[in-house]
C-alpha cells in the first residue's frame, strides 16, 4: 500500500485532482467529507460542537450551520483551535478505519486540506501539493463559490502559505493553467505513483 497525502490551498483545485485520481483507481479518503460526517445530526461530534459554540450554530433542521461556524472560527485562531480539537481526532479515527479496509497494494490518497498546517507530511510515503497563485485562488473563490473577497482572504490567511505547502511536496501540481493541463499532470502523477506502489 502506498500512502499519498494530497493537499492544496482553498481554491487551488485540489478537489479536481482528487476526483481525477479516484477515476484512475486510487482509494481516495477525503478528510473534508469525513469532517462533515462526524458532525452530522445525532453524532457525538455535533453534540461536542454545540457544547463548545452554543445551539445558535445549528440550522432549524438540527444540522450544523457550517457557514456560521466558518465565520466564527476563521476570524479567531483560538476558536478555530477549539473546533479542530473536537473534529480532528474523530476524523483521524474514521480515516484509520477506511485505510484498514483498503486492499493490499492500493494507492491510498488522503485528501487533507490542512496537511502542512498540522505537520502531517511525515505520515505519508508521498505528498502531492496542488499549487495555484493566490490571485487565481481568490478569483475562483469569489467567482465560483460566491465568497466575498473579505471571506476568501480570511480563509486563505488561516491556511499555510504557498511556500509552506510547497516545502513538504514530493510532487507539485501547477494548477494555474487549463483543465487539460491539469489532467495531463495528474495522469503523469498517477503513473509515477503506481510505479512506486508496485516496486
Amino acid at each position: 500500500m502506498l500512502k499519498v497525502g494530497l493537499t492544496g490551498g482553498i481554491g487551488s483545485g485540489k478537489s479536481e485532482v482528487s476526483a481525477r485520481l479516484d477515476e484512475r483507481g486510487a482509494v481516495v479518503i477525503d478528510a473534508d467529507k469525513i469532517a462533515r460526517e462526524v458532525v452530522e445530526p445525532g453524532t457525538p461530534g455535533l453534540a461536542a460542537v454545540v457544547a463548545e459554540f452554543g445551539a445558535d450554530v445549528l440550522l432549524p433542521s438540527g444540522a450544523l450551520d457550517r457557514e456560521k461556524v466558518g465565520k466564527i472560527v476563521f476570524a479567531d485562531p483560538e476558536r478555530l483551535a477549539a473546533l479542530n480539537a473536537i473534529v480532528h481526532p474523530l476524523v483521524g479515527e474514521r480515516m484509520q478505519e477506511l485505510m484498514d479496509a483498503a486492499p493490499a497494494g492500493a494507492v491510498v490518497v488522503y485528501d487533507v486540506p490542512l496537511l502542512a498546517e498540522n505537520g502531517l507530511a511525515p505520515m505519508y510515503d508521498e505528498v502531492v501539493v496542488v499549487d495555484a497563485p493566490e490571485e487565481t485562488q481568490l478569483d475562483r473563490l469569489t467567482s465560483r463559490r460566491g465568497m466575498t473577497e473579505e471571506d476568501a482572504r480570511a480563509r486563505m490567511a488561516a491556511q499555510a502559505s504557498r511556500e509552506e505547502r510547497r516545502a513538504v511536496a514530493t510532487h507539485l501540481i501547477d494548477n494555474s493553467g487549463t483543465l487539460d493541463d491539469l489532467r495531463t499532470q495528474v495522469d503523469a502523477l498517477w503513473d509515477a505513483l503506481t510505479r512506486r506502489a508496485a516496486s
